[in-house]
């Protein structure tokens, strides 16, 4: 195996199994994993956030009321990325978050911080009217404001934040993946048959109830819950509709997310796509002969 390669990616939907093949390939490489999750940072959900049990880099390194940036988690992302491929080679990273996946893989050009207190004021202005908030930012940057719905309250007062320090919503996306990797680096998109990923969402969610993340939720959110960790998918369901009812919710939110990744996961320039519906070390090996030299 060629270590040409420094930096191991790997990037699906939810459940489409990434943690075990990236724990299998670290296996082969003799290093570790380092999350690219933006809710598996933090402790205290463990089963909500599908947290991995082996020992994972940037996992469970966050108390639940503290808040988490990418910028925060990009410089410790490639901490842990450059002591890995130093000490052992090579480095795995693994993570459905798009956006975390690329800032552990690259050095992102961020928006400057918002002015202290300036999301609570959009925020405000959005819940007093939020068709004439998104008619302000129409008229402040129009193509955001096209690409966010009027009813996506958290885009659009994120879109309005931005404005005020001079950025947009809009190019930020387009020039994600505009810029190198700063180490060599594999990306493997994981590939299901979406029949096979939705079996497997239902699995997963019925084994998360099982595993009694009812309780988990109830003893999360019995003390404070940062802006960054309410995100979590399923946390507010889990507390405030019956199990029945909330286990529905999020296997249909988690069906959304999904397709959302899929997509997202189309739009990685040379990402190579791997059949997924296979045991998680024969996913490793088909990663490697990939990297391999021809």
């Amino acid at each position: 195996m060629t270590r040409a390669v420094e930096v191991f990616a790997v990037f699906g939907p939810t459940a489409s199994g990434k943690s075990a093949v990236a724990e299998a390939l670290a296996g082969r490489l003799g290093t570790e994993v380092v999350s690219a999750d933006a809710l598996q940072v933090y402790r205290g959900l463990p089963i909500l956030t599908n947290q991995p049990e082996r020992p994972t880099r940037l996992v469970g390194i966050r108390d639940l009321d503290e808040e988490m940036s990418v910028g925060a988690y990009a410089e410790l992302a490639h901490a842990a990325v450059d002591e890995l491929a130093t000490t052992r080679g090579a480095a795995v990273v693994s993570g459905g978050t798009g956006l975390y996946l690329r800032a552990a893989l690259a050095d992102l050009q961020l928006p400057p911080e918002p002015a202290p207190g300036a999301r609570e004021h959009w925020e405000a202005v959005y819940d007093r009217d939020p068709a004439a908030a998104h008619a302000t930012l129409a008229a402040r940057d129009p193509e955001a404001a096209g690409r966010v719905h009027p009813h996506d309250r958290r885009r659009v007062v994120r879109a309005l934040e931005l404005g005020d320090v001079g950025a947009s919503l809009a190019p930020g996306s387009d020039r994600l993946w505009a810029g190198g990797t700063r180490r060599p680096t594999l990306i493997a998109g994981l590939e299901l048959a979406p029949s096979e990923l939705e079996r497997r969402i239902e699995a997963r969610t019925a084994e998360m109830f099982e595993r009694g993340v009812v309780d988990e939720v109830k003893v999360a959110l019995a003390g404070s819950v940062s802006r960054t960790a309410e995100k979590a998918l399923g946390l507010r369901e889990i507390a405030e509709l019956p199990p029945g009812e909330a286990r529905s919710r999020l296997v249909a939110r988690t069906r959304r997310y999904a397709a959302y990744q899929r997509k997202w996961m189309r739009r990685i320039p040379g990402i190579v796509m791997i059949d997924a519906n296979r045991p998680p070390n024969e996913v490793a090996d088909a990663i490697l002969e990939v990297a391999r030299p021809r």
